[in-house]
């Protein structure tokens, strides 16, 4: 669904820490997808995911990711409407994000599915 977050992604000096809070509070199961920078994934539901990484100073506030069905379109509105959009993405074999602002400065996802991206 447009506009559905799924995915929400979580910076943390302590990677171990964090995923004792997150898996304690919700249960969430995280396995490690990308090692080589400590990236713990975790499936909430059929269509929602969160994550964890390592990030030396976090930010303080988590990064969110809303479905689009197509993304330049997406990003291009963004832009219409006044906010910012950086160019798309690649996530190999899974799909598309570019990083955005609302006309406030508040900082968000797009997502976009889609297997052959990155080929």
């Amino acid at each position: 669904m447009t506009g559905e977050i799924v995915h929400y992604e979580i910076g943390a000096e302590d990677t171990d820490r964090a995923q004792a809070f997150w898996g304690g509070l919700f249960g969430w199961q995280f396995g490690s997808v990308m090692p080589e920078m400590d990236y713990r994934m975790a499936q909430i539901n059929e269509s929602q995911g969160a994550a964890i990484f390592h990030a030396d100073k976090p930010q303080g506030f988590a990064n969110v990711y809303h479905a689009v069905a197509d993304i330049d379109a997406s990003a291009a509105k963004v832009r219409e409407l006044g906010g910012e959009a950086a160019d798309k993405m690649p996530v190999p074999g899974h799909g598309w994000f570019a990083a955005c602002k609302d006309t406030e400065g508040n900082s968000f996802h797009l997502w976009q599915q889609d297997t052959s991206a990155g080929a």
